[in-house]
């Protein structure tokens, strides 16, 4: 009864740290909108998902979009169906990411360090304005970083625990199933990752046989049972996923060039150096404390060491680099920065004071970092709310002249999709990768739904006839190009974007307006 009652009590008191982790990480989320492009691309898709009812095909307007597998649009379609169409909602998933994988750290160096390192560890990894952000910030990375690392630290602790007669199983298998999560949550890296870091670990530390247990057959059973069913369902549904999901999305991208955001091979150092402040500092003071006698490595020190060089090697070989890419490598990161500040306060009589203000700079930097996204990050009313009283009827008819403003159908809560209108020709969609190229790739799929939406100037068509009452979003500047838009309402207006209103002629007849003719649209065939 004794022993019963004790581990009640240990489990309600690791629950309340690990709801505190969250509430910490999802205290600022709700303040700013979503910024462009990304997280109006994301939560756009999530939003769709829930008000399609199609549960089983990401859809970037209305169309298939298969840059990323589902498990994000699905938890954050699930969080707007009880929470409501909120920021806060859509971005529930990457503070999920984030709250697995400082929980994980946290209760992985309890077992196999020691309380304090595992206690700074987790104020390291929360307070690092790098995390924070991420945490709060609705895209992919934070999700797969969580996942990717409850495998690696769960591998860790099956290979401990068999090491010394423990039970091992229910680890592994908890490996396996974030293994899966990982590649719902982003594609192959899911589980690549975590396995390049294992296997390393392995091998650096002078325990081959551990690998067995990638092999081990209960695990993979669950893997691809978890993991398998929606591929295996995209792939019968439309055959050229594989190609383009697999082959595009994960080898061409990762090889070649021509994708946006393209960088040198060192730049994911100053990235991680600066966004991790003043944490990160830590390590250089230890560095010149400990210099004469530096502590030895434990078997969890080469764990962290090696899983943050893997992440950062791994992404630092790709020509294209974005900074959420190595989220993964914080979590070892801030264990080696907490050993590192351990070390050095160790015998100092005042030691904990530098680590007490490092975590309110921390702390602070993290809010500071909010702020300064919300006011620069995200250009202010870049949502183009309507006026107030105004709202898009169900059926009205919502046209985006030469731009797709990711998060107007969130913001508008649009009932259907939009229609996209511009130039859709070879040699501008293969210049740039960004929403042109998303959209025209994604109606590659559905052909006949693609050429409805996606539509075009050709060289014969002078003119945009209009019936049902339309709203036209474009740059503000698009009058210059478009003056027929001076014929329509001014509803909405920043120095981005513009919207007009037609209204829709009283006997339900067409309007034409004169357009330019400047590029012609070939209907999206089948990949």
């Amino acid at each position: 009864m004794t022993r019963l009652s004790s581990d009640t009590s240990a489990w309600r008191q690791t629950g309340l740290v690990v709801a505190g982790m969250f509430l910490w990480l999802a205290a600022t989320a709700w303040i700013r909108p979503l910024t462009a492009p990304d997280e109006g691309r994301y939560v756009g898709v999530a939003f769709e998902m829930l008000r399609s009812g199609d549960w089983l095909v990401p859809r970037l307007d209305g169309l298939p979009f298969f840059h990323k597998p589902p498990l994000f649009y699905w938890i954050g379609a699930a969080a707007m169906s009880v929470l409501g169409p909120t920021e806060w909602a859509g971005r529930l998933p990457s503070l999920i990411g984030a709250t697995i994988a400082a929980a994980g750290l946290w209760l992985f160096l309890r077992r196999w360090a020691d309380e304090a390192c595992a206690r700074l560890s987790a104020v390291v990894l929360l307070s690092m304005p790098f995390f924070y952000v991420g945490a709060q910030f609705a895209n992919l990375d934070m999700l797969v970083a969580g996942c990717i690392s409850a495998t690696v630290l769960l591998a860790a602790d099956a290979t401990l625990s068999k090491e010394r007669g423990a039970g091992w199983r229910r680890a592994l298998a908890g490996a396996f199933l974030f293994a899966a999560l990982g590649v719902l949550a982003k594609g192959l890296i899911g589980f690549v990752l975590p396995g390049l870091v294992f296997v390393v670990w392995c091998v650096a530390t002078g325990r081959p046989p551990a690998l067995r247990l990638m092999a081990w057959p209960p695990g993979w059973a669950l893997f691809v049972l978890l993991a398998g069913p929606w591929f295996v369902a995209m792939q019968m549904r439309y055959p050229a996923f594989f190609d383009y999901f697999v082959v595009t999305q994960h080898f061409r991208r990762f090889a070649a060039s021509g994708f946006n955001n393209e960088h040198p091979f060192w730049f994911y150092l100053p990235v991680i150096a600066g966004l991790t402040l003043p944490w990160f500092g830590w390590l250089a003071i230890a560095h010149w404390k400990t210099r004469k006698a530096p502590p030895p490595w434990s078997d969890v020190d080469w764990l962290m060491g090696l899983w943050c060089l893997c992440i950062v090697a791994f992404f630092s070989l790709p020509r294209s680099k974005l900074i959420g890419y190595v989220l993964p490598a914080l979590p070892p990161l801030a264990c080696l920065v907490a050993r590192s500040a351990l070390a050095a306060v160790r015998g100092a009589a005042r030691g904990t004071v530098g680590l007490r203000w490092t975590t309110g700079l921390a702390a602070l930097a993290c809010g500071a970092s909010i702020a300064l996204i919300a006011a620069y990050g995200t250009p202010p009313d870049a949502r183009l709310p309507l006026p107030a009283g105004q709202t898009v009827a169900p059926h009205d008819e919502v046209l985006m002249l030469d731009t797709y403003a990711y998060d107007i159908p969130f913001y508008w809560r649009l009932q259907r999709p939009v229609t996209v209108w511009g130039d859709w020709s070879p040699a501008l969609l293969d210049s740039r990768d960004d929403w042109r190229k998303e959209l025209h790739d994604a109606g590659r799929f559905e052909p006949a739904l693609g050429a409805r939406l996606l539509t075009g100037r050709g060289a014969a068509q002078t003119s945009l006839c209009l019936s049902a009452p339309t709203w036209v979003v474009g740059a503000s500047n698009s009058q210059r190009a478009h003056p027929w838009l001076a014929k329509l309402q001014l509803a909405a207006y920043n120095p981005w974007l513009a919207v007009w209103r037609f209204a829709g002629t009283a006997d339900g007849s067409a309007q034409c307006f004169e357009t330019a003719s400047d590029g012609a649209m070939p209907a999206p065939a089948t990949p």
